[in-house]
């Protein structure tokens, strides 16, 4: 099977090359919206650890605590539509700033919740602010940043990880005292941001193009971008059963359970940003892909039936396999079909999100209805899914994506990811 090749770091600009100079002198604006980015990405999986906790909390079954996934995710995956609209007619930094607003208000009301309804309320409010300031943050970094683009890319890449293992530490040291610290302490460091942000962004030139609100779902019209978005919904039905069903499966202290997602953050950071690029110049995007997939299937069924020990092993394992999809899958989005990437970016997390929507929802409704196996289960064959999808559509993922100039593809694959 034939696979576009994609470069990793390197380069002419590449901030390695330099002694790592361009990457650490860069203004106090970029550092401030780095530093926001972190507490964005943490938002993401603050509340595995502390799930169970909730659940006994609020007096909650487990799959209406997973709630508090779908209610963030989906109104991300409609948000999708909505930001580039709005950076593109009122610029980076108020975009930025009204997303950060918006999570402190939230991520707060989060923290007073009285019960499971209030709070899968305040964080679909918390994913729409959530969607508006990450799906900014990287075009504002590069456009703040000093030393090239590699420079502003990396860091904004080493935000994103730091972010994704450090959020269930977070919610494992705070939680463990109580279940709405998390949130509180949430709200205040984006409150930080917010400070940080007003005081050292200026704002960012706008779009010399207004973006309309139809132009993601008429780009994927596109053969090769619609595969592209619906291996990656089947995809992120398994990631997301990972993410916001195995902690119950776990039902560890917040402190173990952190620990555990910590470990799976390293990993997901590690082979998204050092390992993925490697592999895709050896073997091709599809190749990696189609065998990150099926990999990641056979971890899942392994984790659905094994011991505790296994589950826990297996859990972070999956961390690997997530990160390679995720920057193979937001590298071909973005260069499969002629649409402005951002564009592009939009139309395909439109699609893919919809899948982080349900599976928390589904997979304890699955269990209920079943066993505990079985919505890991359910999960592998997703992921297979995806990989049919990808090995029977190959030739509409290649042929475009092949002509892409391979300097782009890091960039590509973060700024994708973070819509």
């Amino acid at each position: 099977m034939s696979g576009t090749k994609s470069g990793g770091h390197g380069g002419a600009d590449d901030p390695f090359e330099e002694g790592g100079s361009s990457l650490l002198r860069q203004p106090k604006a970029v550092w401030a919206t780095a530093g926001a980015s972190v507490v964005a990405f943490m938002g993401i999986g603050l509340v595995d650890p502390i799930l169970p906790s909730i659940a006994r909390g609020l007096h909650a079954t487990n799959s209406q605590v997973s709630l508090l996934f779908t209610s963030y995710f989906l109104i991300t995956a409609v948000a999708m539509l909505i930001t580039g609209f709005v950076s593109s007619r009122i610029g980076g930094r108020k975009t930025l700033l009204a997303g950060l607003a918006l999570v402190v208000v939230f991520a707060a009301l989060s923290g007073m919740s009285g019960s499971v309804g209030e709070l899968v309320g305040f964080r679909a409010g918390w994913g729409l602010g959530n969607a508006l300031f990450v799906s900014t943050a990287l075009a504002v970094i590069v456009g703040a940043a000093a030393g090239g683009s590699s420079a502003a890319i990396l860091l904004y890449e080493s935000a994103l990880g730091l972010g994704m293992a450090c959020g269930p530490l977070l919610g494992a040291v705070l939680g463990d005292m109580e279940w709405r610290y998390p949130f509180f302490g949430t709200a205040v460091l984006m409150a930080v941001g917010f400070i940080a942000i007003t005081a050292f962004l200026k704002e960012q030139p706008k779009p010399a193009a207004r973006t309309s609100l139809l132009a993601p779902v008429k780009a994927l019209g596109h053969g090769g971008l619609a595969a592209t978005a619906a291996s990656a919904f089947f995809y992120n039905y398994a990631f997301f059963t990972v993410l916001a069903f195995t902690p119950f499966v776990l039902n560890m202290s917040p402190y173990k359970s952190g620990g555990v997602f910590f470990a799976w953050g390293v990993l997901l950071a590690v082979f998204s940003v050092l390992v993925a690029p490697r592999l895709q110049r050896r073997f091709g995007s599809l190749k990696v892909l189609c065998g990150s997939l099926l990999l990641f299937a056979a971890d899942l069924v392994v984790l659905g039936y094994g011991d505790h020990t296994t589950a826990i092993v297996c859990t972070v394992l999956a961390g690997a396999f997530i990160g390679l999809n995720n920057t193979v899958f937001t590298e071909l989005a973005l260069g499969v079909s002629d649409a402005p990437r951002p564009v592009a970016s939009a139309g395909y997390n439109f699609v893919r999100w919809f899948a982080a929507a349900a599976a928390p929802f589904l997979a304890p409704k699955i269990e209920e209805w079943t066993d505990i196996h079985l919505p890991f289960v359910v999960a592998a064959v997703a992921a297979v899914t995806g990989a049919g999808i990808v090995a029977v559509r190959r030739r509409a993922l290649t042929m475009e994506a092949e002509e892409r100039a391979p300097q782009h593809a890091t960039e590509d694959g973060v700024a994708a990811f973070a819509q």
